[in-house]
């Protein structure tokens, strides 16, 4: 299985509320293929050595310095840590503390050195899937299939799973016209395929207990709708693949999965989009990063779309929400856009981090206002 940590709304919320005199905020390519992750770690090394210039250059106490190099030397010297890797890895340190996740999408090179943590790139993770499962599911066996964004898809062994319909229910044939009580024609039929189903819901269970990747379900009526009825995993997929997978092989399977998750994605962009054209015209709406700057601090933000890709160096009021730009990134700067989620996502609003070319107008960033500042 890819290995990843997405970081829940809490862990994010204490990220975003972190502050102090030295936060290092560090991102880096990895890969999950150990036999080639050694030039992840020489990489997580050579942040290190800028992130330090970065604080000497601010004038930082080298007991401050210390600690943080400390840890990340560390992180690089653990052999277990490595051995299990994602796409991606984010690492946030500060003289006392440093928390790491994994991530299933690609991103750059990125060291951040300010009294807050850099997160725009992290919200990428929880924005956009393209890891996911997929349940293939009939009446004549089960299989779970992880999908990559760019690795052959794998099946998952999943302890106690049933093999099929049939010896779940312990029936020689779930279609059986015999009677006995409800379990008889075709709500017999029906009865047995929920049980079957509750079997595999709890087989699934701890296998999938704390992830967040979405679970495509492959299958046809009534194995579908049954299936719907009884899963109890979160992160069920609106869509699904309509079809029986009997035949389908597992790159079949991640393919159609991929297209049920751009599907998904760009529903939600639209349907984005689609609000910010009625509330640009009811004042509600801007790509100001002025505006929504002061908009953010007072909690008028509803939903902000953010460029993961770039950085605005500056400086953001605590009271006003004024915002000053700085004319490059440095010693006492810090991201703007992204000091502008944070405080979205402080007021319980709804951060989506994306390409510019998701963004509407193609700018920095996008707002839907609560009401009109």
């Amino acid at each position: 299985m890819l290995h990843v940590d997405i970081p829940t709304r809490p862990e994010i919320a204490g990220l975003v509320a972190a502050r102090g005199p030295a936060h290092v905020s560090l991102y880096l390519p990895t890969t999950p293929e150990t036999q080639h992750i050694e030039a992840a770690r020489i990489a997580l090394g050579n942040l290190l050595r800028e992130a330090e210039a970065q604080l000497e250059a601010a004038e930082t106490p080298k007991r401050t310095i210390w600690p943080i190099s400390e840890q990340v030397q560390d992180l690089i010297d653990d052999e277990e840590f490595w051995r299990l890797q994602s796409n991606s890895l984010a690492v946030f340190i500060t003289p006392e503390s440093l928390r790491s996740f994994r991530l299933p999408n690609h991103l750059q090179k990125t060291v951040q050195v300010a009294d807050r943590f850099f997160l725009k790139p992290l919200l990428r993770a929880v924005s956009v899937p393209q890891h996911a499962f997929v349940l293939a599911l009939e009446e004549g066996g089960v299989r779970l299939i992880e999908v990559f964004p760019d690795m052959a898809p794998q099946e998952v062994r999943v302890p106690d799973m049933p093999k099929d319909a049939a010896s779940a229910v312990g029936t020689a044939n779930v279609n059986s016209r015999s009677a006995s009580g409800r379990i008889q024609g075709g709500e017999g039929q029906k009865v047995r395929l929920r049980q079957y189903a509750r079997k595999v819901d709890a087989a699934l269970r701890p296998v999938l207990a704390g992830r967040h990747e979405p679970l495509i379900v492959a299958a046809a009526d009534p194995m579908l709708s049954i299936w719907r009825s009884v899963n109890s995993y979160p992160g069920l997929a609106p869509r699904a693949i309509e079809t029986s997978p009997a035949r389908m092989p597992e790159a079949e399977l991640a393919q159609a999965s991929r297209d049920v998750l751009d599907g998904l994605h760009a529903e939600r962009l639209e349907e984005f989009a689609d609000l910010y054209a009625r509330r640009a015209s009811e004042g509600r709406a801007t790509a100001d990063i002025a505006q929504a700057a002061r908009a953010a601090t007072m909690g008028a933000v509803d939903t902000l779309v953010v460029d993961i890709d770039t950085v605005v160096p500056g400086w953001v009021d605590d009271a006003t929400g004024a915002v000053e730009f700085a004319e490059a990134d440095g010693p006492g700067t810090y991201g703007v856009v992204d000091e502008i989620a944070g405080r979205v996502l402080a007021m319980g609003g709804t951060v989506l981090g994306v390409r510019r070319d998701d963004i509407p107008g193609g700018s920095e960033l996008a707002a839907v206002l609560r009401y009109a500042v």
